[in-house]
């Protein structure tokens, strides 16, 4: 393309993919990811990642896989407008669970599922279930996530499952028929916009990475406090 030839990059440094090459880890993105890095690797139950639009959730979700230990398995749930039935399904696709059954049920999935975990957790190896979005999620499947924190030994949750979405779903857990399950999130992190700072850290990150030479300043002091004012520190916008 013509305009990064122009400004001397390689590629784009602006787009909107959520591209963990990208992920600008200000203070507040370093913690969110310390947190969950942690509690996926230890005894976290439920683990809530929440954020304003285009505040970089996704992005820290797809760089946190990334760097999760070799001996977890992930199932990644990115469209939470599921059934429970097709919600049961895609995560045993996503673990490989082999279902033998014609027409399963959900007693059906969870029983494959417990199996499946407690022999995970015999060989060492740790589970976790990120779903994306999860302010879609129905009050009705947020019931079935609550059921499968049951899902332990006598030590040990056999499953973590970290839900990642807008602030809307603070407010949602929030609600009194929510309570058992609000009470079952162990780790709250919410990612807010960034501060002036920051956003000119972002924007010379970004440049670097798209191959451009930070020592040769594309924007001024001035525009990137238009930037910062007109996006109120949002990265996507």
């Amino acid at each position: 393309p013509m305009y990064p030839r122009y400004f001397g990059l390689i590629e784009k440094p602006f787009a909107i993919a959520p591209n963990p090459r990208y992920l600008y880890m200000s203070e507040l993105h370093r913690e969110a990811m310390a947190h969950l890095l942690y509690c996926i690797s230890s005894e976290g139950c439920i683990i809530l990642l929440s954020g304003d639009v285009g505040t970089g959730k996704t992005t820290v979700c797809r760089s946190l896989v990334d760097q999760l230990p070799e001996t977890t398995d992930i199932a990644m749930i990115l469209n939470p407008k599921l059934t429970i039935m097709d919600l049961f399904k895609t995560i045993c696709e996503e673990l490989k669970i082999p279902i033998n059954e014609a027409e399963p049920t959900v007693k059906t999935y969870v029983d494959l599922l417990n199996v499946y975990l407690l022999n995970a957790h015999a060989r060492g190896r740790n589970t976790a279930l990120i779903i994306d979005e999860a302010q879609n999620l129905d009050i009705e499947i947020l019931e079935q996530l609550r059921l499968l924190t049951n899902l332990e030994t006598n030590t040990n949750k056999l499953l973590q499952i970290v839900l990642i979405g807008q602030p809307e779903l603070r407010q949602i857990l929030a609600a009194p028929q929510l309570s058992q399950i609000n009470q079952r999130v162990t780790t709250r992190y919410h990612l807010g916009p960034l501060q002036l700072a920051e956003i000119d850290n972002y924007i010379h990150h970004r440049i670097a990475i798209a191959g451009g030479n930070t020592r040769n300043a594309l924007f001024s002091k001035s525009a990137i406090r238009y930037v910062a004012k007109f996006s109120q520190g949002i990265p996507r916008v």
